[in-house]
């Protein structure tokens, strides 16, 4: 009689059933991502595709040669690490150094991702990690910034970010001035395309919500948590005085809610979680934007809430059956 060997694997709850593996996950988000890519080469040039390329190489090097160095199974074919590079790439300005943008990919991937356990034991999103880091040690860099090759107008302010120039005491009359704007209509017209001064792909609010409803059609996202975002980024800058709809168009609100904020390992599995998740990270940021220093707060946003996901997951937790009470005949 043949004998027949069974696997049994053991893992952590929550179990979810998908037709989707990692590889596959991945390769979506990829996909998704494209449309802001070509937007950062369309705006920024074709400097915009080396920074990327660079980043990418630097993270599945990172990963293949420490896990190498360890013994342990490489797993650079699961595109993960390849996620990782291209998000760095799309929150950095097109003007950074090669070797910075290597550096942080590269520390993204070792530090905050491989010494935690590696995809899955990573308790923070490692591209907002690397941005992080990269930010601290090189803030001149960090917030060097190209205006778009498309500009109406070119001149000192147009190498500001919106958001920069209201946190150098600027108006949105000011931001209007930059954009070659004629008035509010004009000026989210010019913040939804994408044709003003900011990271590679974070400024067209079109590409990245073409990209996002990818991935909702084919069930990669969950829209609670990027809908809770926003709304509350929305709301909070309304109770602050700021014009809400710009707030919502400028800086990293979309790329971060839809891409990084959904994240499976470092966000929460129950819906409340989520919905949580969501409207603390928008509050963060918006606070982030009043009171900091720095003019964006979407990284220390999601960052913050990543700490909080244990936490997040047992408000109301799913019960996902009861055991019924068996009767003892005396």
């Amino acid at each position: 009689m043949e004998n027949k060997t069974m696997k049994l694997v053991l893992s952590g709850a929550p179990h979810f059933v998908t037709g989707y593996d990692i590889q596959k996950t991945m390769g979506m988000v990829i996909i998704a991502l494209l449309p802001a890519l070509a937007g950062g080469v369309y705006f920024f040039g074709l400097r915009a595709l080396l920074v990327t390329a660079v980043s990418i190489v630097s993270a599945v090097a990172a990963e293949f040669l420490f896990r190498k160095a360890l013994r342990r199974e490489t797993h650079v074919t699961d595109l993960s690490a390849v996620v990782t590079g291209m998000l760095l790439a799309l929150i950095l300005p097109v003007s950074s150094p090669l070797w910075m943008a290597a550096i942080g990919s590269a520390f993204a991937i070792i530090v905050a991702k491989e010494l935690f356990g590696g995809l899955g034991g990573n308790f923070a999103n490692p591209a907002l990690v690397g941005r992080a880091v990269l930010l601290m040690s090189w803030p001149a860099f960090m917030t060097r910034w190209s205006p778009s090759l498309h500009a109406a107008v070119v001149d000192a302010t147009t190498t500001a970010t919106p958001l920069g120039i209201l946190k150098l005491g600027g108006t949105i009359t000011d931001v209007m001035k930059s954009v070659g704007a004629s008035g509010k209509p004009a000026l989210y017209l010019q913040m939804f395309l994408g044709n003003h001064s900011g990271s590679i792909g974070e400024t067209s609010a079109l590409l990245l919500l073409l990209g996002a409803a990818f991935l909702v059609v084919t069930r990669v996202i969950d829209l609670r948590t990027p809908v809770a975002m926003i709304a509350a980024t929305f709301v909070a800058s309304w109770l602050f005085g700021q014009d809400p709809t710009f707030s919502v168009l400028a800086g990293g609100i979309l790329l971060g809610a839809f891409f990084m904020a959904t994240d499976y390992v470092t966000t929460p599995v129950t819906p409340i979680g989520k919905w949580a998740f969501g409207i603390g990270a928008g509050l963060m940021t918006v606070l982030i934007r009043q009171l900091g220093n720095f003019p964006e707060g979407v990284t220390y946003g999601i960052l913050l809430m990543n700490v909080l996901v244990p936490y997040l997951d047992k408000i109301i937790p799913r019960k996902f059956g009861f055991v019924k009470p068996r009767k003892v005949n005396a």
